[in-house]
């Protein structure tokens, strides 16, 4: 039986989405575009609909999160079809190893090892506790699936997004106490790499040079935002809406005067930017 031969008079929200999904992929009678997609094709698409939940929490966007979801949680449903298509394995073999691992590194919840083992309410375990618990299990599980290489560094997926992957690296050297212990001697470290760049910039080095100095200055941006447990994407999208909508007053501004950007001086734009900050602030 396939998930094209259930009840939909009796299915769930989930079984439903996964019976359309097998129907956008059926073959001849399917939509081509979905027939076409393969597991790289998709992954691209994945990353942006994450992006898109994130921008929706950084905006207090909740009318438009559960779209979003919905959206983020189709990708797995996508790919659940896919690897069943192929015979990898199926959607509820990704939904039982879910579990499994959420039980297994619970063991404060779940003392037996399975759903429903119960706990005594009046037990608490620490915080730092479960976080030790949490990262030994990690550490093991990396460990039978052979992930761990020669270096530390090997458990950090190349595959993530460059600061995402600044932060992971960062994070993983600090656990073993290679870090810096005060925020402040960080931001020590980030005027230095701003005084580094400035020479370059000013000396007119070559721009691979100058590449290589504003790459140590972002990274170490993340390595502070990290110290302020910031997590620096949601950081640079908050930035980002800041000036998204600081530029737009200055558009709006200056299309009330009949100004169109193509014939705004700068002087004019600067001096509507810096309304548009006092408006905002």
């Amino acid at each position: 039986m396939t998930i094209l031969d259930i009840d939909l008079t009796q299915a769930s929200p989930v079984e439903r989405i996964r019976y359309l999904m097998a129907r956008l992929r059926q073959p001849e009678i399917g939509c081509p575009w979905d027939q076409k997609q393969d597991f790289k094709s998709i992954a691209p698409f994945t990353i942006e609909e994450a992006y898109e939940v994130a921008d929706t929490i950084a905006r207090d966007d909740f009318a438009h999160l559960k779209e979003e979801l919905g959206d983020l949680f189709f990708q797995v449903v996508f790919y659940g079809q896919m690897a069943e298509e192929q015979g990898y394995f199926n959607f509820d073999e990704v939904m039982q190893e879910l579990e499994n691992k959420l039980v297994r590194r619970h063991p404060h919840v779940f003392p037996a090892g399975t759903l429903e083992s119960k706990i005594h309410s009046g037990q608490q375990i620490e915080e730092h506790t479960i976080k030790a618990s949490w990262e030994a299990i990690k550490h093991q599980e990396k460990a039978e699936k052979k992930q761990l290489g020669e270096s530390l560094l090997d458990t950090v997926p190349g595959g993530m997004a460059p600061v995402k992957r600044a932060h992971k690296i960062q994070s993983v050297v600090a656990k073993k106490g290679f870090d810096w212990q005060d925020p402040q001697l960080v931001m020590d470290k980030l005027e230095e790499e701003i005084r580094e760049l400035a020479v370059e910039v000013r000396a007119c080095a070559p721009v691979a040079k100058i590449a290589d100095e504003l790459g140590d200055l972002m990274f170490c941006c993340v390595n502070l935002a990290r110290h302020y447990k910031l997590d620096p994407d949601m950081v640079m999208i908050q930035a980002n809406h800041k000036f998204e909508k600081r530029f737009r007053l200055l558009e709006k501004s200056l299309k009330d005067q009949s100004i169109s950007l193509d014939d705004a001086s700068l002087g004019q734009m600067e001096q509507e930017w810096q309304k548009a900050k006092q408006y905002d602030e």
